[in-house]
Formats: structure tokens, C-alpha cells, sequence
């Protein structure tokens, strides 16, 4: 596939080379404004696409809050009225010689648009007052109803019932209302005794109905309303459902939580919005069909196309006419600058017409000739420059508190007659300045970097009054090998003042060159303190190690860059460590003769 792409835009480059400035300015500004055409439009039209389905979930959002504000205050005044019943009429009474049935007479009329009846029962499932219907049905059995274990079981609740026909009571007008039942139970006074009772609140089903019935979402969105187990409370087409000719995703719907969600069900796409009503646990699931959201999207799809088309049109006669403009001033300054790619920098007159902008770059162009030959001679300057600076850095590896330290060792020893002992220290100093210098060299062997760390080991172990030992063991391919100098003795320096600074003996400080295929390794051992490995690493991100006051002040960061700077950067140094294991850091080369590696260097770092 990459390679069609590539093969097309080669030939549509190709094409373009062959033809005018003017003809390719044109088709490409042309080219370059209906892609932004086309990527404006689309972004319209899905931004609109956004922006109305986002105003359909915010509608349908606010719709079911609105039933569920009309539900809640519906299932409100249910549990108002059971209220009233209990704590103003049951309460107050004492069954053994007060009537209830007057009180729940006037609550019922007072409600009867709500409610269908009102009853108290006894514990055992006996009526003790209804209203208005007050005779059992033959086949009744109160105790075995739902809503009176409910009830029974927790008592400290109400609790409502899905919708069910009343078949409680015996009604006189032969009629089969739906209802809702509430339940709860109560405490009822008899001749001073307190037992348990069942009221139960009837209300009318059809509240329910008008509250869910009475919304409009559009063509074709409803509302329906579910239990907590996904069985149907209300829906629009509830006999259809319940004679199985249409289906709904009602219990699928029951697992949803309170928002927007979009599904599929039975291959149509739909908006579906819940919201989880209180005291019941119910929920009211709005529905809207995607379709309904998209029916608008193909007016608007035309007048995008519209649009694109005349702007598209209109960018034409524009582009044609800036082309014309720009191309013949830039054909001249195109054969200026060919001069220039000739590597004429003397003598070429750069040509400075048309409009501004083509002047202005016409005169750039004639700075930049004047400033490249002068900024060649200064790069040239620069880089010698920096070169200088670098070795005299890195020759300038002696610090000033390890010289006087190691000179006020060597008058400590004269002073006291210890002269075998400065003179060790004397000719390990100069033995180290020797190698330091090393007539200017940056690139000196392996034998060479070995000796100048077993003169700085030297005077340490001196200093330290032994204590630590060291050993360094080298390969014998390795010595004549190239390294670059003073990379061993800031590692050593670091294993001495973190390792074995504060270590009260047996101190001990390895030190090893040896090769691995066409690799050079150099691996400085410490039996120190560690560190974990994660400190380890962080060493070589840090700009410096050392202890205030201590070292050459040379980081392990600038080690590895410096071995990086001449050899590349798969070369370098590594730290690994563990506490109270000790710490190695292995220094990697590539495995090269002196001679190779002076070419290198007067050739450039890699």
C-alpha cells in the first residue's frame, strides 16, 4: 500500500516538473483549497451531526427528569396520604372502641382521584376498616399477597407494587381496575395492646399511564417505565407486548446505569435515556430511534455540497490569478539562486521584483549570500575553537583539593621522616601528571589509562592510610588497545568517596580490561555501600556526582558522553548496583589499535 502511494505521488511529481510555474502554483493552491473544502464541510457536517445528536440526548435527558420530577411527586402524595392514614387516623385510635372507617372515608374522598381503595388489615390478613370497597373476595387471600409480605418482612419500609388488577375486593361495578398497591406496615391499638397491621393504599394506575403518556420525543420515541428487574410497569404498547407481537430490550435496560446510552435492538439503532426514580427503585427509559435523529441530515448534506462546490469554484479564479502574480518574479529569482546552487557566492546579482513579499525574499536571499561567506569562516573558527576548549577540559582533570591534599600528605610525611613514603607519593604524582598531559593527546592506550589510575590508587591508598586494597588485571590484547584518557580515574574516584569513604575496613576496589569480540570493557568493582539500581541509573542523567569539595569534578554523565562523542553512541558506561553488594561501573569500547583510532579523530568523532 506505501508503495502505490509512493508510485503515485513520484508520478504526480513528475507530472508537475514538466510543467509551468504558473500551472503548478494554480493546481496545487487549487488542490490545497478543496481539501480544505472538503475538510471544512465535513467538519461541519459532523460537527452538526455532533451537535444534533447532543441536543436530542440533552431533550431526552430533561424529559425523563421531567417524568421522574411528575412520578416522584405522584409517589409523593401516595406516601402522603399513607402518612395521614397512619399517623393521623391509626395512631390516634383505639380499635377496641374508636371507628376508623369515617377518617379513612374523608381521606378517600378527599384523594379519590389518586386512589382506587384504602384498607387496614390485622396481622393474620383480617380487614379491620376499608374504603371504598370493603368485602373480600371469596378467593382473596391477604396474607399470601406480595404486598402483605412485604410489608410484614420490613417493616420499617414502604413499598410499592408493579401494576396488577385489583382483585382484592369484592367491586359493585363489576370493574377490573389497575393499580398500584402501597404497603406498609403499621402498629394498631387495641383495649391498650399493640400488634402489627398491613395498611395498603390502592392508587389509581392511570395517574401513572397520563405521567408516561404525555410526552412527546419526537416521531417515533417513547417512555417506558420498568421495576429493578426489568419487568414492564408501563409501556405505550403494552398489549402488543403482552401478546407477544412486538418486543422491547426491557430487561437489558434493567442493567443500564442513569444516562445516555446507544444499542442495538432487533437491527435498529437507538438513543436510550435512564434515569432511576426514588422510593421505588423504578426505571424510566426514554426511547429514541437513530433514525429519527438523521432524518434532518440529508437537507443538510446538500447545502454542504452546495457550499463546497461555489467555494471550490470561486478558489479557482482566485488561485489562476495569484499564480500569475508569483510565478514570473520567482522564475527570475529561481535562475538567481541556480547561480548560487553552482556554488557562485561572488559575483551572482540576485534578482528583486514583483510583489513585496517576492522583493523581500529576493533581498533575504542577497543577505544570506553576504552572511554565508562570512558565517563559513566564522564556523570554521568556531569549531577549531571548540575544539581547543574541549581537550583543555578534559586535560584539566587534576582538582585543586586533591593537590593540596596529596601535597599536604607528602610535608606530613617529610615532617615526619617518612621519606620512602613520600617519595611513592611524589613519583605517583608526577607519574600522573604525566599521563594527564600526555604531550596533548586525547586518545592514549589502555596500558597507559591503567597506569595513570595505579598512580591515583597509589597516592589514595597513602591518604586513606590503607583502607582499602586494589587490584587491576588487564588482558594482554587489551593494553596496547585505544581508550580515550582520564575515564578510569573519575569512575575510581567516585567508588572511593561513596564506597569506601565511609566504610571502617577491607575496603576493596577491582579494576579489569577485557575484551569481547570486537568489544573493549573495562569494569571498576567496588565492595561499597551500593545503592539501588534505580539511584544507580540517575547517576548518569545528573550533571555531576561527585562530593561538594571532592573529585575531579568530572560526572559520570560526562564520561559516558564523551565516550559517546568519539566512539558513537552504542559505546558508553554503565552503572549496575545493589545495596550492601557493592557497585560495578563498565565502561564499553569498541576494540581498536592506536592508529585507528587517531584516524578517527582527525577525521571527526562518529
Amino acid at each position: 500500500m506505501r508503495k502505490k502511494a509512493r508510485d503515485f505521488i513520484d508520478k504526480i511529481t513528475q507530472l508537475l516538473q514538466k510543467k509551468s510555474l504558473q500551472f503548478t502554483i494554480s493546481i496545487t493552491f487549487t488542490a490545497v483549497s478543496v481539501v480544505g473544502m472538503l475538510i471544512v464541510g465535513g467538519s461541519l457536517s459532523m460537527r452538526f451531526i455532533s451537535s444534533s445528536e447532543e441536543m436530542v440526548s440533552d431533550d431526552s435527558t430533561r424529559m425523563v427528569d421531567q417524568v421522574n420530577l411528575n412520578l416522584d411527586n405522584y409517589l409523593r402524595n401516595m406516601m402522603r396520604i399513607s402518612d395521614s392514614m397512619y399517623y393521623r387516623v391509626i395512631k390516634n385510635a383505639d380499635l377496641a372502641t374508636d371507628n376508623i372507617s369515617n377518617d379513612m372515608s374523608l381521606l378517600y374522598e378527599t384523594n379519590r382521584d389518586l386512589l382506587i381503595s384504602i384498607g387496614v388489615f390485622s396481622n393474620s390478613g383480617e380487614v379491620i376498616a376499608a374504603e371504598p370497597l370493603t368485602q373480600l373476595k371469596p378467593s382473596a387471600n391477604v396474607s399470601g399477597e406480595n404486598w402483605f409480605k412485604n410489608a410484614a418482612r420490613k417493616i420499617e419500609n414502604c413499598h410499592f407494587s408493579t401494576p396488577h388488577v385489583q382483585n382484592l375486593f369484592v367491586d359493585p361495578d363489576n370493574k377490573y381496575r389497575w393499580v398500584v398497591s402501597l404497603s406498609r406496615s403499621v402498629e394498631l391499638t387495641s383495649a391498650g395492646s399493640i400488634t402489627h397491621g398491613v395498611l395498603l393504599v390502592d392508587m389509581n394506575f392511570s395517574g401513572i399511564e397520563q405521567i408516561c403518556k404525555n410526552v412527546d420525543l419526537g416521531e417515533s420515541g417513547y417512555i417506558y417505565l420498568i421495576d429493578g428487574n426489568g419487568e414492564i410497569i408501563y409501556h405505550p404498547r403494552q398489549q402488543l407486548i403482552y401478546s407477544n407481537l412486538i418486543h422491547e430490550n426491557n430487561y437489558a435496560a434493567a442493567r443500564y446505569d442513569d444516562g445516555n446510552h446507544n444499542e442495538t435492538f432487533e437491527g435498529q439503532q437507538r438513543l436510550v435515556t435512564v434515569k432511576t426514580a426514588g422510593y421505588t427503585g423504578w426505571k424510566i427509559i426514554a426511547v429514541t430511534p437513530t433514525q429519527d435523529i438523521t432524518s434532518d441530515y440529508q437537507q443538510f448534506r446538500l447545502f454542504t455540497l452546495f457550499f463546497i462546490f461555489f467555494a471550490i469554484f470561486l478558489m479557482i479564479f482566485v488561485n489562476m490569478f495569484l499564480s500569475s502574480r508569483i510565478a514570473n518574479p520567482l522564475k527570475e529569482l529561481e535562475l538567481s539562486v541556480k547561480e548560487l546552487d553552482r556554488g557562485n557566492l561572488s559575483g551572482v546579482d540576485i534578482s528583486v521584483s514583483g510583489s513585496y513579499e517576492v522583493q523581500h525574499l529576493g533581498k533575504t536571499i542577497r543577505s544570506m549570500v553576504d552572511q554565508m561567506r562570512r558565517l563559513m569562516d566564522d564556523i570554521v573558527a568556531e569549531q577549531e575553537s571548540k575544539r581547543r576548549s574541549e581537550l583543555d577540559a578534559l586535560q584539566s582533570q587534576i582538582n585543586p583539593h586533591f593537590l593540596y591534599n596529596t601535597l599536604d600528605s607528602i610535608i606530613w610525611m617529610i615532617e615526619n621522616e617518612r621519606y620512602d613514603g613520600a617519595v611513592t607519593m611524589v613519583t605517583a604524582l608526577a607519574r600522573l601528571f604525566r599521563i594527564s598531559l600526555s604531550k596533548g593527546k586525547n586518545i592514549i592506550t589502555v596500558s597507559d589509562e591503567l597506569e595513570h589510575v595505579r598512580n591515583y590508587l597509589t597516592i589514595q591508598k597513602m591518604r586513606y592510610k590503607n583502607k582499602f586494597s586494589y587490584e587491576i588485571s588487564a588482558e594482554p590484547e587489551t593494553l596496547k588497545c585505544a581508550t580515550i584518557k582520564l575515564i578510569v580515574q573519575p569512575l575510581v574516584e567516585n567508588a572511593i568517596y561513596h564506597g569506601m569513604e565511609f566504610m571502617s575496613g577491607d575496603g576493596e576496589i577491582r579494576i579489569k580490561a577485557y575484551r569481547e569480540g570486537n568489544d573493549l570493557y573495562i569494569d571498576i568493582i567496588d565492595n561499597g555501600l551500593g545503592m539501588p539500581q534505580e539511584q544507580a541509573d540517575a547517576l548518569l542523567t545528573q550533571e555531576t556526582t561527585k562530593v561538594r569539595g571532592k573529585g575531579s569534578g568530572i560526572g559520570l554523565k560526562n564520561v559516558k558522553e564523551r565516550i559517546q562523542l568519539y566512539f558513537g553512541s552504542e559505546y558508553g558506561l554503565a552503572i549496575y548496583s545493589e545495596p550492601d553488594e557493592g557497585t560495578t561501573a563498565r565502561i564499553h569500547l569498541p576494540l581498536k589499535t592506536m592508529e585507528e583510532a587517531e584516524e578517527n579523530e582527525g577525521g571527526g568523532s562518529k
